[in-house]
């Protein structure tokens, strides 16, 4: 079984996100409407979720996990994809902010157990592969 990605590299790959999604919602609304807008942190955190489940979905993680070289597989040992279904309960239950915090000695969250999946790091993925 692959180890689960380290801590630092998950939360750069979380602000990585946040940071992109942050300024897509700048750019779609301008940075008046940003600045004054209540709303807009939850438009924020509405675009992460779809954006993360999306691309966890379709290329293996967000385009945070992406950039840091992390992917979120299936923790069944196939390590294959995970289900937009799946991918949306994660990412719901990542924007509630407590299930990634409780987690298992292998170092899944909440979030991860839910869904049946692991962040992995894709050198490790390539070599699990390979061997």
């Amino acid at each position: 079984m692959i180890e689960t990605a380290s801590w630092g590299r998950r939360i750069l790959a979380l602000v990585v996100d946040w940071l992109a999604c942050t300024l897509v919602v700048v750019a779609l609304i301008g940075p008046r409407s940003w600045s004054e807008d209540p709303m807009s942190s939850w438009y924020v955190l509405g675009l992460f979720v779809a954006e993360s489940a999306v691309f966890t979905a379709v290329a293996g993680g967000s385009f945070g996990k992406l950039a840091t070289r992390l992917r979120v597989v299936r923790n069944d040992g196939s390590y294959g994809p995970v289900s937009l279904l799946r991918c949306v309960l994660r990412q719901l239950l990542v924007a509630v902010v407590i299930p990634p915090l409780v987690f298992r000695p292998d170092g899944r969250g909440l979030h991860d157990i839910a869904a049946g999946s692991r962040t992995a790091r894709l050198d490790d993925l390539k070599a699990a592969s390979s061997g």
